[in-house]
């Protein structure tokens, strides 16, 4: 027996077909592990854009609230000035506690971290308990 016939029957053989699904077993991990690092980098690089954004909006929808709050002090100052100070407090309170409501549902509703590639895992799982049956 040649050198080439016995490399031939030992990449045929149970060894061979053991190397060969370890092989393909690191490549599908190697998949996922990918598609893991690309949710995670989009995950971060949206979370830093909203988080930015989002100070960027309070800002300046907390000056405009406090110099319109000024304002209408200005403007009342010497009629209803209770009055109006009221009316903006309670306009500022009902404002909060409608965006904390926002605020938990979006925590509440948020898509599950890492959702594709927990399901990539669980069809691979499937799969490859069809193929051992």
């Amino acid at each position: 027996m040649s050198g080439s016939e016995t490399d031939e029957r030992a990449g045929s053989g149970l060894f061979g077909s053991l190397r060969r699904t370890v092989g393909h077993l690191a490549e599908l991990a190697h998949t996922r592990l990918e598609l893991l690092s690309v949710e995670m980098e989009a995950r971060l690089l949206n979370s830093r854009h909203v988080m930015l954004w989002s100070v960027v909006a309070l800002f300046s929808a907390s000056l405009a609230m406090l110099m319109l709050a000024v304002t209408v002090l200005i403007v009342f100052w010497d009629t209803h000035r209770l009055l109006s100070a009221g009316t903006i407090t309670a306009c500022f309170t009902i404002m909060a506690i409608g965006a904390a409501l926002v605020v938990r549902h979006r925590v509440r509703e948020r898509p599950r971290l890492l959702a594709a590639t927990i399901g990539e895992l669980r069809r691979d799982a499937e799969s490859l308990g069809e193929a051992v049956r």
